[in-house]
């Protein structure tokens, strides 16, 4: 599936460093395809993730190994300013704990040998409106979770024949039924960041007796993985405390959970330290791909623009690792060469 008109709008996002237009890609195109005609593109039918797919899935097939990974996270690009919508309303955001108007966006990264491509994402759409008895505000709400849609999407990737062995997520997706559908529908493995009030027993007899502790409120003194029992779970599982130093130098402490019996502390940490990469991703997809910005107004456009902007990150990966670069030199470079040019057209001008 190789589209011309994908190809060159993705090509568009990653040469462009302001605004992107359909006028603006049929002025690069010297008027070659209409304004027009990108519009209805764009307007024509949604992009989904089964498109997605089939586009990286070349790509995939060549970087992908029995140790591969999928991470799932997702992420809220912020629109204060534009009109709300099924897709552009309010979401909590995790990571500041507050509420922002936006687009939701939950992206399933793959990471093998090295390398990490997106293979499926969902758009957080809340097409419920109900009233809050509490506030009497209008609200808005999802026909599905995150988590539903997760399972879902790694169902997805089973069927699509992806080779992985972990799911790597945070504290957001480890709930016992993501954990139940890894261990027992897909046989394979997670590891996941619990949040610290989780309750888990380390014996079988603690379990049976309903006798929970908080994880971290655990005996640490070893350093060494827990084996024990989550509750919610009928299989074990073993807990880690991670121990870090952040930027500023504090202490941070991060409690993992994996149901690979086998796996030692590091290990655990160096398979964990990978879920990283869907934060690299994130970066990409609002600094080098455009996500933001685009003047689409419907839904359709925007989901679309939005689709556009994460296959365009992964042709960007692609051609930095071609290029023995990561991708914001790369990108550098080719702002470097556009501003040379443009600079040479500013003396002749100023020659003429």
């Amino acid at each position: 599936m190789k589209d011309t008109y994908i190809e060159l709008y993705t090509d568009y996002l990653i040469a462009s460093f302001g605004k992107t237009t359909a006028t603006g890609l049929s002025e690069v195109l010297e008027g070659v395809i209409s304004h027009d005609k990108i519009t209805r593109f764009l307007s024509q039918r949604e992009y989904t993730s089964k498109e997605l797919w089939q586009l990286v899935k070349k790509e995939v097939r060549a970087i992908e190994e029995e140790e591969g990974v999928l991470i799932f996270d997702d992420t809220i690009q912020e629109k204060q300013y534009s009109k709300e919508s099924d897709l552009i309303c309010w979401h909590w955001d995790h990571t500041f704990n507050r509420n922002m108007k936006g687009i939701n966006l939950l992206n399933c990264v793959y990471n093998g040998n090295g390398v990490s491509l997106p293979i499926a994402f969902e758009l957080i759409k809340k097409p419920i409106q109900f009233s809050d008895l509490k506030t009497k505000k209008r609200k808005r709400k999802s026909e599905v979770t995150k988590n539903e849609l997760l399972r879902e999407m790694l169902t997805t990737c089973q069927h699509n024949q992806v080779k992985w062995r972990y799911l790597l997520a945070d504290s957001w997706f480890a709930s016992s039924e993501n954990m139940k559908h890894v261990d027992e529908k897909l046989n394979k493995y997670f590891i996941l960041a619990l949040k610290s009030n989780r309750l888990v027993a380390l014996s079988k007899k603690d379990k049976k007796d309903g006798c929970f502790t908080r994880i971290d409120e655990l005996d640490w003194s070893e350093k060494k993985p827990l084996e024990g029992w989550i509750r919610g779970l009928e299989f074990p599982v073993l807990f880690h405390r991670q121990i870090f130093t952040n930027k500023d130098g504090s202490t941070g402490i991060l409690y993992l959970i994996t149901n690979d019996l086998d796996l030692t502390a590091t290990k655990i940490e160096t398979i964990y330290q990978k879920r990283w990469n869907v934060e690299v991703f994130h970066k990409n997809i609002k600094s080098n791909t455009a996500l933001a910005k685009s003047p689409t107004s419907t839904i359709c456009t925007q989901s679309n623009h939005i689709f556009m902007s994460i296959y365009a990150s992964a042709k960007l990966e692609i051609l930095a690792i071609k290029q023995k670069m990561n991708t914001f030199a790369l990108r550098a470079k080719i702002y470097t060469s556009a501003l040379k040019t443009a600079f040479s057209q500013l003396r002749v001008l100023q020659n003429a």
